[in-house]
C-alpha cells in the first residue's frame, strides 16, 4: 500500500506548482528526479520562495553527485552542514565531542575542497587560488577540508605531511588537543596506508570520533579503519537534498533520523529484498519532497519493508546489475568479497562481454590474493552474477571524476 502523506504535510506543500495535480487527484506517485528538474524552478515556485531567494533564506544549488548528472535544487544556506551538525551533536556514541569543541577535520573529495575555497573566494570578489590555503579551505569557525588532489592514491609524502600538519595546527587549539575526522571510507584509508608506508603514525593525532559520510563505503574498508583506530568509527547516511537519514552506531547497527521525514521502502523489482528508499520530507521548508525516489538501495534486517529495520545501505539503483537471478546491488559483491579475504581493498566489476566480467582490485598490503583465494572469489562472483569472471590485481584503481569510486563498469 503507498504510503501517502498526512493532510498537514499535503497543506504545506499546496502552493507549489509541481504537487498541484496530485492534490487533485488525491494521489501522490512517486516523485523522480525526472520530475524534480521537469520546468525547473518554476514548478516550484511560490511567492514564499521568491521573497526566500531575494532575501537569501534560500539559494540555488548542485546534489553533489557520483557518477550521474546533477541535479539543482533550492534550499537554506548550509542546509546539509547544518543536518550534519545536528545528527553529531545528538549522536550517543560521539555527542560528547561536539559539546567539547571539536573542530571538525573534513578529509573527502577533491571537488567539495574547490567547492569551499570558491564560496570563500567569492565572499572576497576574487578568483579561488589553484592551491588554497587553510584559511581558504575553511567552511565555517568548526569545519575545514584537507584534500588537494582528485585521486588520493596519488597523494606524495608531501602532500601527507601538509595534512597531517594541518591537522597537529587545529589540535593546538583545542585545550585536550582533540578533533573529530569527518571522512570518506576511502580517502580516510588511503591516507592509514601512506602513514604506515612512510612512518609517519608519531606525526598523526588521533581523532576523538570518526564519521564517514559521503559514499558506499565497504566492510573491509570500514574493518581496517577500526583496526588503526579505538574511537567510535560511525556512517551517516544522507544526500544534498534532504540532509542526514540514519546513522550507524559503534557497533555498525543503522538507526532512523527521520526528523520531519517518513520513508517507504519499495522493492526494486518483485520479489527482491532489495529497496528502494522513497522519502517525504519537508525538512526542506523551500523544496519539500514528497513521496521521493531518493535512488538508494537498502536491505533490512528480516527482509521487510520496515524502514526501522534497515540493515545495510546497499548502493545506488542506478548501479544495479541485472542478472537472471535478479538485480544484484554493490552491497552483494561487497559482501562476497568479504567473505573470502579482509586485504581487499577497492574493487571494480568490469563488464567485458555478454557472459564474461572481469572483477579488478587492490589490497591494503598491495600483494594479490593467494591462488586458493582467488578461485573461491572468481566462483562466488559468477554465481553472483552469472556471469565467467576472471580475478585482476591491481596496483592502482583510479578515483573517477567525482573524486568517488565505481564499482561498475562496462569494457567491451
Amino acid at each position: 500500500m503507498d504510503d501517502q502523506p498526512t493532510p498537514d504535510i499535503i497543506d504545506q506543500v499546496r502552493n507549489i506548482p509541481l504537487y498541484r495535480e496530485s492534490i487533485e487527484r488525491g494521489h501522490f506517485p512517486v516523485l523522480e528526479k525526472t520530475e524534480i528538474a521537469r520546468d525547473f524552478p518554476h514548478n516550484w515556485m511560490t511567492p514564499e520562495l521568491a521573497r526566500a531567494l531575494e532575501t537569501g533564506a534560500a539559494e540555488y544549488v548542485l546534489s553533489t553527485g557520483t557518477n550521474h548528472a546533477r541535479m539543482r535544487l533550492i534550499r537554506p544556506p548550509y542546509f546539509l552542514l547544518h543536518s550534519y551538525y545536528r545528527l553529531w551533536s545528538e549522536h550517543p556514541d560521539i555527542a560528547h565531542t561536539w559539546h567539547d569543541g571539536c573542530r571538525r577535520v573534513s578529509l573527502t573529495t577533491v571537488l567539495a575542497t574547490e567547492h569551499v575555497a570558491r564560496v570563500n573566494a567569492a565572499k572576497r570578489g576574487a578568483q579561488p587560488d589553484e592551491l588554497p590555503s587553510l584559511e581558504e579551505r575553511r567552511l565555517d569557525e568548526r569545519t575545514l577540508y584537507l584534500n588537494l588532489r582528485l585521486d588520493p592514491d596519488h597523494w606524495d609524502r608531501a602532500d601527507v605531511e601538509r595534512m597531517l600538519a594541518e591537522i597537529r595546527d587545529i589540535c593546538a587549539g583545542h585545550p585536550q588537543g582533540r578533533y573529530h575526522l569527518d571522512c570518506s571510507g576511502y580517502h580516510l584509508a588511503h591516507l592509514v596506508r601512506k602513514v604506515d608506508q612512510w612512518g609517519l603514525w608519531d606525526d598523526f593525532p588521533r581523532p576523538a570520533s570518526i564519521i564517514h559520510a559521503y559514499e558506499y563505503t565497504p566492510r573491509g574498508v570500514r574493518r581496517y579503519l577500526r583496526e588503526h583506530f579505538d574511537c567510535p568509527v560511525i556512517d551517516l547516511f544522507g544526500s544534498t537534498e534532504l540532509g542526514y537519514l540514519y546513522y550507524s552506531d559503534r557497533e555498525g547497527r543503522y538507526h532512523p533520523y527521520l526528523d520531519r521525514m517518513s520513508v517507504e521502502l519499495l522493492p526494486v523489482a518483485p520479489g527482491s529484498d532489495i529497496h528502494r528508499l522513497v522519502v517525504t520530507s519537508v525538512r526542506n521548508p523551500h523544496m519539500p519532497l514528497i513521496r521521493y525516489n531518493s535512488g538508494d538501495c537498502v536491505r533490512t534486517l528480516d527482509g521487510s519493508a520496515d524502514p526501522a529495520k534497515v540493515a545495510a545501505f546497499c548502493g545506488r539503483e542506478k548501479e544495479l546489475l541485472d542478472t537472471v537471478r535478479g538485480p544484484v546491488a554493490q552491497a552483494d559483491l561487497d559482501d562476497r568479497i568479504d567473505a573470502v579475504s579482509p586485504r581487499i581493498f577497492l574493487h571494480q566489476l568490469v563488464l567485458t562481454g555478454e557472459k564474461e566480467c572481469r572483477l579488478r582490485y587492490t589490497t591494503f598490503d598491495g600483494r594479490p590474493l593467494e591462488p586458493g583465494e582467488s578461485a573461491v572469489l572468481e566462483h562466488g562472483t559468477a554465481q553472483l552474477t552469472g556471469l565467467h569472471c576472471v580475478l585482476e590485481h591491481r596496483s592502482h584503481l583510479p578515483v573517477g571524476a567525482s573524486g568517488k569510486y565505481a564499482w561498475l563498469a562496462t569494457e567491451r
